[in-house]
């Protein structure tokens, strides 16, 4: 009991003691190093409007460091900007700018090494290699801020928010743009990524590899490279997403690559070159998505396995479906398919004859990416219709066998 009480007056005694440091030019602390310096366990710096230039700042003690009218810290292009390390660090309203570029060091805006409970919210980061770089670290939430890098090339870009060997993360409703990849995670658990906006990254709006039982929902991917990556993970879920926009010879909406165990449902692809691309992938559950006038909507290769795709609508891709093996040992049922030229006799909702997703061309293109220039001529809507008459070259196990007659209710 005595033990207790001491515990309880300890804690007490603290947050009584706990002050407030004031920096700023026309103040009496002017210097951001100064205040850490002088902080006690608890205290919170106030950090007024102006431009500080001081190199890397370290903080390893447990404060609140606060930005009043966003004041600017600058690493000159050629500094490390902040690097927290320890636990309960919360940073907020702090203009992060012109980090330094290094090949050999990932140089950052905001480092993180080594902490825990550590809070990044409503901060701006501009011209940075790294925006926010975490290694080593749990229960960290990064929420609210606006990173936007410079356009580079890949390899002299670092990324917006880069996750290392990390465990129970929140990254949340984040802005990020013109960086390498706009999120990327590696070694990396139990943590969830919502409502962030990723555009216009230079190779992925997200990219995790080695990350399983994660939770990726509600973001939006738009106009990068490529949207998503995502490798060598199991136990995924991926809710409620929007993939927009991402073109070009390389693009996807997601790139699947020996993913196992995971769910992708409710998602919206949209005008991507490929919405989805699988390799080595299975037991994965693709349910109650939108993909509409993508280039392919599902690109399945032979090496994936017991993946369930059921419930989806297609609208108006080039292709809705494609593979390159002429085995198919995944399972379709109850998509909506615009293609589909059945009838429904018995009125039950479903097609009374199966459909056949991947056309003739599709397998042509497969082999042989330029004939895609003979698209939508006539010869090849010849050969489809042949096919679908007499199918020769088309997977015939690749079947829905319940085609829905009206798009799905999501």
């Amino acid at each position: 009991m005595k033990c207790l009480i001491s515990i309880v007056l300890f804690f007490a005694l603290n947050t009584s003691f706990a002050s407030t440091i004031i920096v700023g030019k026309d103040k009496v602390i002017t210097s951001l190093k100064q205040a850490i310096k002088i902080a006690k366990t608890g205290d919170t710096i106030l950090l007024n409007a102006g431009t500080y230039k001081e190199g890397n700042i370290i903080v390893d003690k447990s404060i609140h460091l606060i930005g009043v009218n966003t004041p600017i810290l600058d690493g000159e292009s050629k500094n490390e900007i902040l690097t927290l390390t320890g636990k309960n660090i919360f940073i907020s309203g702090i203009h992060f700018a012109n980090a330094g570029y290094s090949s050999m060091n990932d140089f950052a805006g905001l480092k993180i090494i080594d902490a825990t409970n550590i809070l990044i919210e409503k901060n701006i980061f501009s011209n940075t290699s790294f925006a926010i770089h975490i290694a080593n670290s749990m229960h960290c939430t990064i929420r609210n801020n606006s990173i936007k890098g410079t356009n580079k090339s890949e390899h002299s870009s670092g990324n917006g928010i880069h996750l290392w060997k990390c465990s129970r993360m929140l990254i949340e409703n984040n802005m990020l743009q013109g960086h390498r990849d706009g999120i990327y995670l590696e070694f990396v658990s139990h943590s969830t990524i919502r409502k962030n906006w990723s555009e216009k990254n230079i190779r992925y709006g997200l990219h995790f590899m080695f990350s399983s039982d994660n939770s990726y929902l509600s973001n939006t991917f738009r106009n990068n490279g490529a949207g998503v990556a995502v490798m060598y993970s199991k136990k995924v879920i991926m809710l409620n997403n929007h993939f927009e926009q991402n073109w070009g010879a390389s693009a996807y909406g997601i790139l699947l690559k020996d993913i196992t165990d995971s769910r992708i449902q409710y998602n919206t692809f949209f005008k991507n070159t490929i919405a989805i691309h699988m390799e080595g992938s299975s037991r994965i559950q693709i349910e109650k998505n939108i993909f509409k006038e993508n280039g392919w909507g599902i690109k399945v290769q032979s090496s994936c396995d017991e993946n369930n795709f059921r419930f989806n609508n297609f609208y108006g891709n080039s292709f809705d479906l494609a593979t390159n093996g002429s085995m198919m040992l995944n399972y379709f049922s109850s998509n909506y398919w615009d293609k589909y030229e059945g009838y429904d006799i018995n009125k039950d909702g479903t097609g009374d004859i199966p459909y056949h997703p991947v056309s003739m061309y599709s397998m042509i293109v497969e082999q042989n990416p330029h004939a895609l220039l003979l698209m939508r001529s006539f010869t090849i809507s010849l050969l489809d219709k042949a096919e679908k008459a007499i199918p020769g070259l088309t997977p015939a196990n690749l079947v829905d066998n319940q085609p829905m007659m009206k798009p799905n209710k999501l």
